[in-house]
């Protein structure tokens, strides 16, 4: 008796939460059914679903056409240094945080945090002329370099939080053999921080792969430089607009994303759970 009543409400919750579910994929699955679509039956289809011939040309036009094929390589070189450089900035910074006390230490922390409410577009003036002085303006590296700034407040939290949650005894074991700070770290501590890297892998990628403004800002005098999110400007006409070709461009855009997830998404849930048990 008593598993028959509870079963009722659990069923409940289920079709609750996969019709949440349905609701929340929907916009996704419209864009990509969209993509294989005529304009005319683009416009004229509504929220209906299957196209009534699927369009593979709408892809070729965004691939060669429109570019994508040269921005695709664009996003993926600057993506990838973004989220390196990343990386070794944020694990060093929260290894030296969590496991070291040091003068200034909340004062740092304090003024890293800071700048989480400081609006992105705010500071664009002193990093395009920190770039521009430095010759790299115009570049990919540039690109690269003031997407790779600011604080990064969250990454570095996270790791703070799991490096702070780590036996001292391994630093210990470490310093008996005569390994010394970065040795440790990069030997012993680092391999122990899958999850948070992950973590900071992932949502760093998605942030990159789909920035506009920083790409925007220094590839204006070279379009062959442009990422995917400021090529999206090539199905924009004065007057018209190619949404099928868009829709087709949003989809090349989102698979990389959407690979990346499903490759390191178990790593991702250990290390925000990790991170918040820290």
């Amino acid at each position: 008796m008593q598993r028959k009543r509870w079963r009722g409400p659990r069923l409940l919750l289920h079709l609750i939460l996969i019709a949440a579910g349905i609701v929340w994929i929907y916009p996704f699955i419209w864009m990509l059914t969209a993509s294989l679509k005529t304009t005319n039956e683009y416009i004229s289809s509504g929220i209906t679903l299957l196209p009534k011939k699927l369009q593979f040309g709408n892809y070729e036009r965004a691939w060669e056409t429109a570019h994508f094929s040269v921005y695709f390589w664009n996003t993926v070189i600057v993506t990838v240094c973004v989220v390196v450089l990343i990386l070794a900035v944020c694990a060093l910074t929260g290894y030296a945080v969590g496991r070291f006390r040091f003068r200034g230490r909340i004062a740092f922390i304090s003024a890293v945090t800071a700048t989480m409410f400081m609006p992105k577009g705010y500071t664009i003036i002193p990093v395009y002329s920190l770039v521009n002085a430095l010759g790299l303006n115009n570049s990919l590296w540039g690109v690269i370099l003031a997407e790779a700034g600011g604080g990064h407040v969250l990454f570095i939290l996270l790791f703070v939080a799991y490096f702070r949650g780590l036996p001292k005894e391994l630093e210990e074991s470490a310093e008996i053999d005569g390994s010394g700070f970065f040795r440790t770290f990069a030997t012993i501590m680092l391999p122990l921080a899958k999850p948070v890297i992950a973590t900071t892998a992932i949502m760093q990628f998605m942030w990159t792969w789909n920035a506009f403004l920083m790409p925007l800002v220094f590839t204006l005098s070279k379009p062959e430089l442009r990422t995917l999110g400021v090529g999206m400007f090539q199905f924009a006409g004065e007057n018209t607009m190619d949404w099928t070709g868009f829709a087709a461009a949003a989809s090349i855009s989102l698979i990389p994303i959407l690979a990346v997830y499903m490759l390191l998404q178990r790593y991702f849930i250990e290390g925000v759970a990790g991170a918040v048990k820290g």
